[in-house]
């Protein structure tokens, strides 16, 4: 499969994510706007590569500037950056990003202008090789959590296409595959942008993992009949007790699994745990196009003049979470104490 993401000459190449899984595309973004115009579509998506967009964004913005002095630049990027972060809101990954290149800015007083362009871009190329390393290290944590014979539940898309690696939960599900374990996912389709049906479905058919695509709502019944036995999913946003926002209907399953007794793993990068926030209440969602449920593929599902809700994420409390699953490690409850401790912080 392509990249996600590739970067060449300031110019940021996206693999465009909703045109798969029929049709190759690739976007190239020259400027913050295209970039953060493709973030908010959702060209690129999945909270890991969203921050990694955002970095390649700054450093778009740090190039563009007029600025003559330092100064002037670093007006520049924080516009940039109060640009970047209202395209998605929950996903904490852009916001991380976006301040270190705010950061490597402020950080680097005594260099002039073009050096510190020079800096920040040096940044946002960081951002995206630690992601690489970070998915390396979760896969490896996750995959010892996955047992030969498991029947695996996922949600949404969370391999290689939502991340600058191998990927999140979906990383962790390949790489035990890659180990020679027997293993069966079933796919959430993922309504209403339909992740699963159109992206994992296709990661793991790349990689030869057995799977089958179930339509969301046939996940309880799978768990009842004990066809079920482990739950995965990423996150795009973890608070400092544990709670977790991930892909809407992320929270259902979690209560499904708690019902019928079976795992339910969190897998993300130490960039998504967001100590700065308590509670999950506190988790800006956000609220997306009706146009996104009322029509499927272009086109429309409902009569005219139907209303919609598409909130983009729930929360998922931590009390229904069985492990916490980062580069670092693993963490289980009480999330309070075993979050800072494993992140160091």
């Amino acid at each position: 499969m392509l990249k996600t993401l590739q970067w060449s000459k300031g110019t940021l190449k996206l693999l465009d994510q909703l045109k798969l899984p029929h049709v190759i595309k690739v976007v190239s973004c020259k400027t913050v706007k295209e970039t953060g115009e493709a973030i908010k579509k959702m060209q690129v998506r999945g909270a890991p590569a969203i921050g990694v967009a955002a970095g390649y964004g700054m450093a778009q913005a740090a190039l563009a500037s007029k600025a003559k002095g330092a100064d002037g630049l670093r007006q520049d990027l924080a516009k940039a950056g109060a640009y970047l972060k209202a395209t998605r809101p929950t996903a904490v990954n852009l916001a991380w990003a976006v301040d270190r290149a705010l950061e490597a800015a402020r950080a680097n007083k005594e260099l002039k202008v073009e050096a510190l362009k020079a800096r920040v871009v040096a940044e946002a190329v960081a951002i995206e090789q630690e992601d690489v390393r970070l998915c390396s290290g979760m896969a490896a944590h996750g995959s010892a959590l996955l047992r030969d014979g498991d029947q695996v539940l996922t949600h949404c898309n969370t391999g290689a296409l939502a991340t600058a690696g191998v990927g999140t939960a979906l990383g962790c599900v390949i790489t035990a595959h890659k180990q020679g374990k027997k293993l069966h996912v079933w796919v959430d389709e993922t309504r209403p942008y339909l992740q699963g049906a159109r992206l994992t479905a296709l990661e793991l058919h790349e990689a030869k993992v057995p799977h089958t695509l179930i339509t969301d709502s046939t996940a309880a019944t799978l768990m009842a009949q004990g066809r079920v036995n482990v739950v995965i999913v990423g996150a795009d946003r973890i608070t400092a007790q544990g709670d977790v926002a991930n892909k809407i209907g992320t929270y259902g399953l979690a209560v499904l699994a708690k019902h019928h007794g079976i795992p339910f793993y969190v897998v993300a990068p130490s960039s998504t745990v967001d100590l700065s926030l308590v509670s999950g209440k506190d988790i800006p969602i956000e609220e997306r196009s009706a146009d996104e449920v009322l029509f499927v593929l272009g086109k429309p599902i409902a009569p005219k003049g139907t209303k919609a809700l598409h909130l983009g994420f729930d929360v998922t409390p931590h009390h229904l979470i069985s492990a916490i699953i980062t580069e670092k490690g693993v963490a289980r409850a009480p999330f309070d104490l075993t979050l800072a401790e494993l992140l160091g912080r």
